[in-house]
């Protein structure tokens, strides 16, 4: 599947999860990410994950290079949000083997919803090289509180 296409049952989750967060309740931790389109300049939002390792806050893009990741390199300054609850954040991409414990943490809390994402065999028990070799394809972004 292209990353920039989404499945029927991957659309009617996303508009499900989205419209839950707006309303304040969140599906296991998802939230609501708004961030500016690079061309159009208006805001642009999309159901996400969140993964906290070791205290810090993280995105992890488990559909790829999709059109939020493009945004998100454009413009870091994004938006978390809940129901009227809204966290603003800076994003900056991490790298390489920095990623590593990121992408374990995500793939053991997340992989039931996102883990067809990934390619198989790749799970929170692979070894660091194999989780380092999908970070380029799965970017992961570590939030700053602005």
């Amino acid at each position: 599947m292209a990353a920039t296409q989404l499945d029927l049952g991957t659309r009617i989750t996303n508009v499900l999860v989205k419209g839950l967060s707006r309303l304040g309740i969140s599906a296991f931790g998802a939230k609501e990410l708004v961030v500016i389109g690079r061309t159009s300049g208006e805001p642009r939002s999309t159901p996400v994950n969140p993964v906290r390792v070791d205290g810090q806050l993280y995105l992890v893009a488990p559909r790829g290079q999709t059109q939020w990741v493009r945004n998100v390199r454009h413009t870091p300054r994004i938006t978390l949000r809940s129901g009227r609850s809204e966290e603003i954040y800076d994003a900056r991409e991490v790298q390489d083997a920095s990623a590593v414990p990121v992408m374990r943490h995500y793939l053991k809390r997340w992989a039931w919803e996102v883990g067809r994402f990934f390619p198989e065999g790749v799970t929170a028990k692979s070894s660091d090289d194999e989780l380092a070799a999908v970070v380029a394809n799965h970017p992961v972004f570590r939030l700053e509180r602005a």
